[in-house]
């Protein structure tokens, strides 16, 4: 049983399938076994009877019905047995009346004794010829029995001629060896074709249950390849999901930690500078004596400082059109902006990188740059900058080095590192990698790799 745990589906069709067949096939052979056995013994039994008619039909024609043979018809009898080719085939011959008399028997002893009419007397008083193998059990069959086994019993029935009166039966025993000789061939060939047969159909069974096999497997095997990747693939959307789902409510406490820093900078700045130009209006409106020309150019000062820091602030908060720009020149870009601004020079180099990416990578490098430099030139005491940014495959990496101090990377979740968590949620809603490492032996190193193939965009 174990065995057969482990057969495949393919092994279990082809177990089951040969043992219907070899069912099939000796119920087909036992069958056929059968009908030879009978279509022989009759074959041979209606030829022998159709001989032996001719030599006992003409002696019984002046059978008159009575219940004897006159003493002339049994020496003719006893003749056929003895001087003829019939004895050579029949071992043994009796003649019955219609009342189940024995009209004659080689056996002398059994003639004009009745016996029970049975049914293949009664058959062949009725027109059949009936024959089969007798183990010669009856009592007729005393004088047959002591010397043989078994012999092939026929009752042939014997006709009036021109009539289809029957007017005795012819009851004549043959020995069965020649017989069954010619039976067990036919059998023996017939179980030869029977088997073949179910040979060949076997065996073209398993190879069209192999075929369909190699079939099945080879279908399952891809199925379950798919499956595999259809798995990895859920795997990935709920990692993603959960990445999005955290990256969402990390970016809703930074924008509000971006409003707070904005609403500082605006305080600090312009708003400082009008609420100075306010005071020196209403010195002005109460006439406190200072000079109108002084107050005047104060006033204009505040107001030009503040209009300054706004619009600074403004342009922090907007980026400009890159739409059109490459990755590269998205990265020039800043560092031009940067330079203007600050007057350091930064080293650049970009190798390998594609003169296309989506807009969400160009707009993630743009802030991440411009905010790494400004926490580098902020932090960094004025060290020396490089920018360097390469592809390989599906991604583009920049890397941003400073020789300054370098940074605390277990700070980085603090309230002092907006910029940085700001980069970090950035890449990451993009499905990228970000990480800030110190240099040896000194400066930081900010890495980003971002894939180019990303179709989200940050939250602007």
């Amino acid at each position: 049983m174990s065995v057969f745990k482990k057969l495949n589906l393919s092994g279990k069709f082809l177990l089951f399938s040969l043992m219907i067949l070899l069912a099939g096939m000796v119920s087909i052979g036992l069958w056929i076994q059968r009908e030879i056995k009978e279509a022989v013994t009759n074959r041979t039994a209606e030829v022998t009877a159709l001989y032996v008619n001719s030599f006992v039909s003409p002696v019984l024609q002046s059978q008159d019905g009575s219940a004897s043979l006159s003493a002339d018809n049994v020496e003719v009898f006893d003749r056929l047995l003895t001087d003829t080719a019939l004895g050579r085939d029949i071992v043994a011959f009796r003649i019955w009346a219609a009342d189940g008399t024995v009209l004659y028997n080689q056996n002398k002893e059994l003639i004009g004794q009745r016996f029970a009419a049975h049914s293949h007397l009664e058959q062949a008083f009725a027109g059949d010829v009936v024959s089969e193998v007798s183990d010669l059990s009856n009592p007729e069959n005393v004088y047959e029995a002591e010397m043989w086994d078994s012999l092939i019993e026929t009752y042939a029935p014997v006709w009036r001629e021109g009539t289809e009166q029957v007017v005795a039966v012819a009851e004549f025993y043959q020995r069965p060896d020649p017989l069954l000789a010619d039976i067990s061939r036919a059998q023996t060939r017939s179980w030869f074709f029977v088997g073949s047969a179910t040979l060949i159909m076997y065996l073209l069974l398993v190879g069209i249950v192999r075929r369909v096999g190699n079939i099945i497997e080879t279908q399952r095997s891809e199925l379950e390849g798919n499956v595999t990747r259809l798995s990895d693939l859920l795997a990935q959307n709920l990692s993603l999901r959960d990445r999005m789902q955290a990256a969402a409510g990390r970016t809703t406490a930074l924008n509000e930690k971006y409003l707070h820093r904005i609403s500082a900078d605006l305080h600090d700045g312009p708003a400082q500078a009008v609420a100075l130009a306010l005071l020196r209006l209403e010195d002005l409106e109460q006439g406190t004596g200072v000079e109108s020309s002084d107050d005047l150019r104060t006033v204009k000062s505040s107001l030009d400082l503040a209009l300054t820091d706004l619009r600074s602030i403004a342009g922090g908060l907007r980026i400009p059109e890159i739409q059109d720009l490459s990755p590269t020149e998205t990265a020039r870009r800043v560092l031009k902006e940067f330079e203007r601004v600050t007057g350091k020079a930064v080293q650049f180099q970009a190798r390998n990188v594609p003169a296309e990416a989506p807009l969400p990578v160009k707009i993630t490098v743009y802030r991440v740059l411009q905010e790494a430099l400004v926490n580098s030139f902020k932090h960094s005491d004025g060290a020396s900058q490089a920018v360097t940014m390469t592809s390989e495959g599906e991604d583009v990496s920049l890397e941003i080095v400073d020789d300054g101090p370098g940074i605390d990377a277990q700070s980085i979740g603090d309230t002092e590192t907006l910029g940085l968590i700001g980069m970090r949620e950035r890449v990451e809603i993009l499905g990228g990698r970000f990480a800030v490492t110190d240099r040896f032996p000194r400066g930081t190193r900010v890495s980003v790799s971002l894939p180019l193939n990303s179709s989200r965009g940050p939250d602007e």
